[in-house]
């Protein structure tokens, strides 16, 4: 039997042109012989070999060219079906193509046939990433702008990392990202983002300053939406995570919760909320400052939108199969198989942590929602929250006065931003 070859295609012809010459003047036994070697050096079969080492070996240009297998009517809908999920990569989209066409028809964003339904079935990866490689996108983009010592308290805590294969929802890497701008003087802004390790699903919350009184209602905010219960809670070793206030209410906001940190200096222990903290927040928010009350609360609007935005309709890949293998040098080399793109609310569902009830009530919030009039509403608020008047350079206020003032005013104490 012919063994598999590795040869490339231009490599293949050339061998053979070197070895047309000797088969042609050889005579039947010797021909044999090399048709023999052949098969087990290019893998062809006998009589492709025969025909081939006959003709001339000269690639020929298709007669008749091959028609297009889409017209414009697909073109069209990958341009609104990839508006609609933020122009994300052709393998995480391909396979919800029709889901989301027949999300959008029923908003009125797109109308859809049988035909067009039929053939987003089974265009292919590659055909869809062609295809968005020639649309142009004219839409508004996100701009890509450009230790602590340990203490007491973190010490009993466990330094690890969860495991990139866990199957279980629950457990969360956690981080803190700032919004200082160029000077960390004074109170500023901050988001705590929460990342399942299993799903995807993501959690962010703004809260002004970093005292245990503000963190613990942004957890507590975060506890009060999530539809499945917390296991684990993994921060880097940042003292607004590991202080005896914090390990104190952690238990009590998530009962029987596991804590474990991050080793030093190692921050792709964190790596899913690491990678997140770069195209979930500084892609939207950059660099800028924000230090006020109105920012913090116009942050939490935002991300109120991102939280069905990314959870309901966003699919993401997971890591499924890695594969370590070694060269002739000693080179090692980590090969990634990732799986088919979901959301993460259909990874949870999958999970069967919620019921059939559950699922149903979640997924009649799901299709009442038009997903590109979402993302519409959540540029609209980033123009606002970045026309939002922060305070001058070189002047802090106190977040206690800022309080003072809105109960004043009868607006009430906003809720994230106690010091």
């Amino acid at each position: 039997m012919p063994r598999k070859h590795t040869m490339s295609l231009e490599d293949r012809n050339q061998h053979l042109k070197n070895e047309q010459r000797i088969y042609r003047s050889s005579n039947k036994r010797g021909k044999g012989e090399q048709l023999t070697h052949l098969e087990q050096v290019t893998g062809l079969g006998r009589k492709t070999l025969i025909v081939k080492l006959n003709g001339d070996l000269v690639p020929h240009p298709r007669r008749k060219q091959r028609g297009r297998s889409y017209g414009p009517e697909v073109e069209d809908a990958l341009r609104v079906i990839a508006e609609a999920y933020d122009y994300i990569s052709a393998e995480r989209m391909t396979p919800h193509l029709v889901e989301m066409a027949e999300t959008l028809a029923r908003h009125g964003e797109l109308r859809v046939t049988p035909a067009l339904l039929e053939q987003l079935g089974r265009i292919s990866v590659a055909t869809v990433g062609r295809i968005l490689r020639r649309l142009h996108q004219d839409d508004y983009r996100l701009p890509r702008p450009g230790p602590q010592e340990a203490n007491r308290a973190r010490q009993a805590v466990p330094a690890e990392r969860i495991p990139w294969d866990m199957r279980e929802p629950g457990h969360f890497e956690a981080d803190l990202v700032h919004h200082g701008g160029s000077s960390t003087k004074g109170d500023y802004v901050h988001t705590i983002q929460l990342i399942d390790v299993a799903t995807g699903w993501s959690e962010r919350v703004a809260v002004l300053g970093r005292s245990y009184l503000v963190m613990q209602n942004g957890f507590q905010r975060i506890q009060e939406r999530l539809p499945f219960p917390v296991l684990e809670i993994h921060p880097d070793n940042g003292s607004e995570f590991f202080n005896q206030h914090m390990l104190t209410f952690w238990p009590t906001c998530f009962p029987g919760v596991r804590l474990s940190r991050s080793r030093p200096w190692q921050k792709n222990d964190n790596r899913f909320v690491e990678q997140k903290n770069d195209t979930l927040v500084r892609q939207y928010l950059g660099d800028q400052r924000f230090d006020t009350v109105a920012q913090t609360q116009a942050l939490n609007a935002l991300y109120d939108q991102m939280w069905w935005y990314y959870n309901f309709f966003q699919p993401v890949m997971r890591l499924q199969e890695k594969t370590v293998t070694t060269d002739e040098q000693g080179h090692k080399h980590i090969r990634r198989r990732f799986d088919q793109a979901q959301t993460p609310f259909e990874r949870l569902c999958a999970s069967g942590l919620l019921s059939t009830e559950q699922q149903q009530a979640w997924r009649a919030y799901r299709d009442a929602i038009n997903p590109r009039q979402l993302r519409r509403t959540i540029y609209q608020q980033l123009e606002a929250l970045r026309c939002l008047p922060g305070n001058p350079p070189g002047v802090t206020v106190d977040v206690r006065d800022a309080l003072i003032d809105l109960e004043e005013k009868g607006e009430g104490q906003p809720s994230l931003i106690i010091i």
